[in-house]
């Protein structure tokens, strides 16, 4: 984060671009060309291919809703981000384009520096650096690939910083008796823990490795921590951004 302050942007750039008005506004295209893609996809023998932390979330709203919990939860999803993006901008009326241009940016730049940054790391605990493998991922078509990235950026962000983090924290606090910053700290390792074993699971999981596992558990904190500085819109596009990088180009 040392070299983008190097960029000297306005202060309010840094404030704003964290604020739902910037934010949700700035991850909706990713939830539209997400849906778009998706609804697209050929139906297999397991169904529609979907991005696996969507279909978490949806499942949750399938056993509230039946069978229209997938639509309950796109439109509980949508309304609230609407209504937080609404609230934003009664408070702080207008729109800055150039704010989202620095935005994307910022988001590619992180983007590319991610997978390095992460490795260097990840190597530096356990003394290698052997390949990163894809798994299954790599064998599916152009389009599949970008839809993946695109939801990871989106739903994984959701459901493993918004949601999980949040509740393990609100548990460590409320059941344990544990201080804030402490929560935090169990929160955010147990959560990144989590977010590096969901990418084994099912169908088109990787291959389990110490390695690879460890990366993920490196970058599931890398996310969490650029959560709470930039804000959810910057990190769900610098997720899908990387997987786009890794798995597309």
């Amino acid at each position: 984060m040392a070299d983008l302050t190097a960029l000297r942007l306005p202060a309010s750039y840094w404030q704003a671009s964290r604020a739902p008005r910037y934010s949700l506004l700035f991850a909706l295209p990713l939830l539209v060309f997400y849906q778009v893609l998706a609804a697209l996809q050929p139906t297999g023998p397991t169904g529609q291919l979907r991005n696996g932390a969507d279909v978490i979330l949806e499942r949750l709203f399938i056993w509230l809703a039946g069978w229209r919990g997938p639509l309950v939860f796109l439109l509980a999803l949508t309304g609230l981000g609407l209504w937080l993006i609404a609230r934003d901008l009664r408070r702080h009326p207008g729109l800055r384009p150039a704010l989202f241009a620095g935005m994307l940016g910022e988001s590619v730049l992180l983007a590319l520096l991610f997978g390095g940054v992460v490795a260097r790391v990840t190597a530096a605990l356990l003394g290698g650096a052997p390949p990163l493998l894809l798994g299954q991922v790599a064998g599916l078509g152009w389009w599949s690939r970008l839809m993946l990235s695109l939801g990871a950026g989106l739903y994984e962000e959701l459901l493993f910083r918004v949601v999980l983090v949040a509740l393990l924290a609100w548990g460590a606090q409320a059941l344990l008796g544990w201080r804030a910053r402490s929560a935090g700290v169990f929160a955010t390792l147990l959560g990144a823990a989590i977010f590096s074993a969901f990418h084994y699971v099912g169908p088109y999981g990787d291959r389990l490795t110490v390695y690879s596992f460890m990366f993920r558990m490196v970058a599931g904190i890398f996310f969490s921590a650029l959560y709470l500085l930039r804000g959810f819109g910057i990190t769900a596009w610098t997720h899908a951004l990387y997987d786009t990088f890794l798995l597309v180009v």
